[in-house]
């Protein structure tokens, strides 16, 4: 009974706060449902069974969030003392949320500790004695191979994008000419010039 109440609960919350990452006109309150959606995302992977998925999402998923809000505030125009002054206001919201967050974490853990739902076996046939990061391992350089590696290449696509867009040419800044530093030689990079005594250094 507590796994399905835990079940129901955090793909609620999940699909909800995934509503809210879109809908919400703030970047910041945006990055804070993002995170509430990850976290929620990981508990449905401890109740399937996939603990190292759910550890993924919290450590990998979670700190790339961080680094995602750190550059919207580097790139967006955002006045940090309108936020500071909703900080009071919004104290009773956000601590309900913290409240809500910790009763789900608990209802996780009474899931977790009366045992794993079955629907693993159901996505992914593995071997009941094999360990859970051997397990997933072993389908994704098998079965799941291509998929892997597609997911990597769009990965590598939006990273290469997202240097692109931000990049942007100053006035009085000469751009870097990867060629021409790779391509010069080390005697034309420095020069002896011996200059005599009391006759300093010619430019």
């Amino acid at each position: 009974m507590i796994q399905a109440i835990a079940f129901y609960l955090f793909a609620l919350v999940t699909i909800l706060s995934g509503a809210m990452t879109i809908s919400s006109r703030n970047p910041v309150h945006s990055v804070l449902w993002l995170i509430l959606a990850f976290f929620n995302a990981a508990g449905l992977m401890v109740l399937v069974g996939a603990e190292f998925i759910a550890m993924l999402l919290v450590i990998v998923y979670v700190g790339a969030v961080a680094v995602l809000f750190l550059f919207v505030v580097m790139m967006l125009d955002i006045d940090f003392a309108e936020l500071r002054a909703g900080f009071v206001r919004y104290a009773g919201i956000g601590l309900v949320l913290a409240l809500a967050l910790v009763s789900e974490i608990l209802i996780g853990i009474g899931a977790w500790s009366s045992g794993k739902i079955a629907l693993g076996r159901r996505a992914a046939p593995i071997d009941p004695s094999v360990g859970n990061i051997r397990a997933i391992g072993d389908l994704l350089y098998t079965r799941y191979l291509f998929v892997f590696e597609a997911a990597g290449f769009v990965l590598l696509v939006a990273m290469i994008g997202a240097i692109v867009l931000t990049h942007r040419q100053r006035a009085g800044v000469r751009p870097q000419n990867i060629a021409r530093q790779v391509a010069r030689r080390p005697q034309d990079a420095t020069r002896n010039m011996k200059p005599q005594v009391g006759q300093g250094v010619s430019l």
